[in-house]
């Protein structure tokens, strides 16, 4: 592999089936409602309507597949305690907890920069105002 340039970002080489592997990891794990579960697990098992009300705006429905989702994949673990309604508990696994890191420096990062984010925005948005209106005659 040839030596990257400082500066770049050294991307190997692999196959089709690897980057398609990847791809949809990162799927998962990249999803906005998985990574705020993910955080949300970091301070341990919560139930199913504590993340529930923990996240705001997700529906029943997109949050119990993010969950399916976390569980197939290794990341989370779901407990039914056999009580009367059954009680159902997630939290992260070993793999999951890996995970952590990552989260935690990807929000880092997105409060670091909103200013500039916001600022890069209010320009591109008032640049492409002037794009989008109408030529007067």
């Amino acid at each position: 592999m040839k030596r990257a340039q400082e500066g770049t970002f050294p991307i190997p080489r692999h196959s089709t089936t690897t980057c398609a592997l990847a791809r949809e990891i990162l799927d998962r794990v990249g999803d906005k409602w998985s990574v705020l579960v993910v955080a949300l697990l970091a301070n341990g098992r919560m139930r199913f309507t504590e993340i529930k009300r923990s996240t705001n705006g997700v529906s029943q429905r997109m949050l119990t597949l993010t969950l399916r989702g976390l569980e197939r994949d290794g990341l989370v673990t779901r407990t039914v305690h056999p009580t009367i309604p059954p009680r159902v508990e997630y939290e992260l696994t070993d793999l999951g907890r890996t995970l952590l890191g990552p989260v935690r420096a990807l929000a880092e990062w997105s409060i670091d920069n909103r200013d500039r984010i916001r600022a890069a925005r209010a320009r591109y948005d008032a640049a492409h105002a002037r794009e989008q209106r109408p030529a007067t005659t």
